[in-house]
């Protein structure tokens, strides 16, 4: 850990008590802050109390007094936990800073931050670069949004190695000086829109993340999106990647390019879905700047086939093939996904109704022949299977879903569960729904 004053005898407050919170208050007690912990729930966790009480820490449980913010000179809140709440209002009221644990990482890493975001494809790109690194013997530590805080990484590593950090929108919303030596944005399309309230504000958090870089710093951008750097005054260098036209990293001839090197034949990759090809290249650009050789990404991608979650291959029952897409938690997301299959396809689709449409998946569902849908959306997916001309059942959720697609597949079907929606009707995250689905598909195997 990088030694850093700036948090020395501040007082400050943790907003929130999920894992960045419990990141953020054990880097700060190690940085000589005053902190207090703020949580809407009532604090159950008795080790980690006495732990906290024994470090000075104040816990404050079940609501957030106003006057907390008396003596606070900082607030480090939960990513999740939007702006517009009474006591973050009243914070910026006063003009005190609030930032997400991200920020702390960045202030103590000894070694150098990659940065991913994007609305979709971060995810995999940053497992795929991290398989690259270690491939080509690196010592990567994956952190952020993908589970793992970003402040508990940047405790760990050393100069030797290399932060690979999934960025949320929510995350990035919360930096100051946050700066990574690469920064990559996979696209930007219209999400979360209920906790950013318009298209601008999600946009400008996502472009928040190269805001600090400077010249010797890189940043990795979708050139099919390249209108949306216009006009801004970005210091640092950047290199484009897109799969129909010629960039720094492109498909040509059947053959991922860098800088005009043909790496190897697009065939030869395990990961599945035309969308992957610019995650893919997008990831050839870090891993070329981080030095990694093309026996290492090869030996990557011709081992590489996803991740849980994001287009993961179950296996097959009765020769129907199964598919746990639970991460799909928009429409753009499901699109790739119903765009990755010629076979005929059962749909499972469905959660937390955020009001958008599902109408614009109609072009992509030409393969769909049944939809069994759950959760707040459940009306929206069968009006659109009406609209298909095609059957539709309503279901509990993915695991009684999995039984009612089993039942109506036939060999040579695919059964896709690729939800199009948020998971909080019914699931604290996609990837306890996604499990359950798991757990259905493991009960008919």
């Amino acid at each position: 850990m990088k030694p850093f004053s700036g948090y020395e005898n501040k007082n400050v407050i943790v907003l929130g008590y999920g894992r960045s919170g419990k990141s953020a208050v054990n880097a700060l007690v190690n940085l000589g802050a005053n902190v207090t912990l703020t949580t809407n729930e009532v604090f159950s966790d008795g080790e980690a109390e006495q732990k906290y009480k024994a470090w000075g820490v104040d816990i404050v449980d079940g609501h957030h007094p106003s006057n907390l913010l008396n003596r606070a000179d900082l607030i480090v809140k939960n990513p999740g936990i939007p702006y517009s709440i009474p006591f973050l209002k009243e914070a910026e009221e006063r003009e005190i800073p609030i930032i997400t644990e991200v920020e702390i990482a960045h202030h103590v890493s000894e070694a150098p931050i990659y940065a991913l975001t994007g609305t979709n494809g971060k995810t995999t790109c940053t497992h795929l670069l991290g398989e690259m690194l270690e491939h080509s013997g690196g010592s990567p530590i994956l952190c952020g949004n993908i589970g793992y805080p970003a402040t508990d990484a940047a405790m760990e590593a050393g100069v030797s190695d290399t932060l690979l950090m999934e960025l949320s929108s929510f995350q990035l919303m919360g930096i100051k000086e946050f700066r990574p030596n690469i920064a990559v944005i996979t696209n930007i399309y219209e999400a979360h829109l209920d906790y950013h309230g318009s298209v601008e504000e999600y946009v400008h958090a996502k472009l928040e993340i190269f805001k600090n870089m400077t010249a010797q710093d890189l940043l990795i951008f979708n050139k099919k999106q390249a209108h949306m750097l216009e006009g801004l005054n970005i210091k640092c260098r950047i290199q484009y990647f897109d799969s129909d036209t010629k960039a720094d990293a492109y498909t040509e001839d059947g053959n991922f390019v860098v800088y005009g090197e043909a790496i190897m034949p697009i065939k030869d990759v395990v990961l599945k879905g035309d969308h992957n090809i610019e995650n893919i290249l997008a990831t050839l650009l870090v891993a070329k700047a981080h030095g990694v050789d093309n026996k290492a990404i090869k030996r990557t991608l011709t081992t590489f086939s996803g991740i849980s979650h994001r287009l993961e291959r179950l296996g097959s029952v009765d020769e129907v093939v199964y598919y746990n897409d639970s991460k799909a938690t928009n429409n753009l997301a499901t699109s790739f996904a119903l765009k990755s299959f010629d076979t005929p396809v059962i749909w499972l689709a469905g959660g937390l109704d955020r009001g958008q449409s599902v109408d614009e998946l109609m072009q992509y569902a030409g393969h769909v022949k049944r939809i069994v849908t759950f959760g707040e959306t459940a009306p929206k997916f069968e009006a659109l299977a009406q609209k298909l001309s095609i059957p539709s059942e309503i279901t509990e959720n993915p695991f009684t879903g999995i039984e009612l697609t089993h039942r109506h597949a036939e060999p040579g079907d695919t059964v896709l569960f690729s939800p199009a929606c948020a998971s909080w009707d019914q699931y604290k995250d996609y990837e306890r729904r996604g499990d359950h689905f798991k757990e259905g598909f493991a009960k008919l195997s």
